[in-house]
């Protein structure tokens, strides 16, 4: 298994040097930086390259993270709108391909956060897929497999438990499209953390972890040794990325919806210790090999 957070942990804002997060998550004992791909399709060549080079130093993968807005909808019952997203994807990947970033999560198959008033789940999932399809072809052009987040009741309504995520990649049928799964959001879903892990089976291609109170691993109530059996049971070794999120502020904030203080008054180098003391209990919990 590979080991690695999300950048946005220490952020108020989305919009981040990447490089100095980079840095700090290898000193931290981190494999793995997910990034966010929002700005990505704008940065010019030099900041491309000077990215490409910080993770090579530092020896650190790269993975990409995504909540599509609203015009970057594959699944959107507006035709515009679809294409539109792939055209935007299509920019994307190439700069993906650069970083050699070979993943990228969350809901690609919609956009996030969902308005629910237009929500109708079964011509929703049928554009979705038919939009997943196509995008997965132009993904795989660069090897890159894409991550279907498979999200919460409160976040998205077309993925909400791992047997709806496995029959939507089946449904698509390309190989590399692949289930995605998070803790915080089992949690909620799922009747048994064990269990959905193992429907996932040979299907899942990358797995998210935080607590349920979207602290780093340890500080909560998730069943860490239950997930560690059913991965093993899997014999899963991709990415396993820590998603925590706990301070307030910002567009982070905001979107999340962090309405306390669940760092404690935390500052940078506190944040820093939570997140080393993470990634060795993750490795102690999770690794079977």
């Amino acid at each position: 298994m590979k080991h690695g957070i999300y950048y946005a942990y220490w952020e108020e804002e989305w919009a981040a040097d990447y490089r100095r997060y980079v840095e700090k998550v290898a000193r931290l004992g981190f494999d793995v930086l997910e990034i966010g791909s929002a700005p990505l399709p704008e940065y010019s060549r030099q900041e491309i390259q000077e990215l490409k080079k910080c993770a090579d130093d530092n020896g650190i993968m790269l993975t990409a993270g995504y909540g599509p807005t609203y015009n970057h909808n594959v699944g959107s019952s507006d035709s515009k709108i679809r294409e539109e997203a792939q055209d935007w994807y299509k920019r994307l990947f190439e700069v993906l391909a650069e970083l050699d970033i070979h993943l990228i999560g969350g809901a690609l198959y919609s956009y996030w956060p969902v308005d629910f008033a237009d929500a109708d789940k079964p011509e929703d999932w049928k554009r979705s897929v038919e939009g997943i399809r196509r995008l997965a072809a132009s993904a795989k052009q660069y090897d890159i497999n894409l991550g279907m987040e498979v999200l919460n009741r409160f976040e998205s309504h077309i993925l909400n438990t791992a047997e709806e995520g496995v029959q939507f990649v089946e449904e698509v049928g390309m190989d590399n499209v692949k289930v995605m799964l998070d803790t915080f959001h089992m949690n909620i879903e799922e009747v048994s953390m064990g269990a959905a892990i193992r429907r996932a089976g040979k299907l899942l291609g990358h797995f998210h972890t935080g607590e349920c109170n979207r602290m780093v691993p340890g500080k909560g109530r998730i069943p860490w040794r239950e997930i560690g059996d059913a991965l093993r049971d899997i014999e899963y070794d991709g990415t396993v990325v820590m998603e925590p999120f706990v301070r307030m502020g910002g567009q982070v904030g905001a979107d999340i919806k962090v309405w306390r203080d669940i760092s404690r008054g935390a500052d940078e180098a506190r944040l820093d210790e939570d997140a080393r003391r993470a990634v060795e209990f993750q490795r102690y919990m999770l690794e079977w090999k």
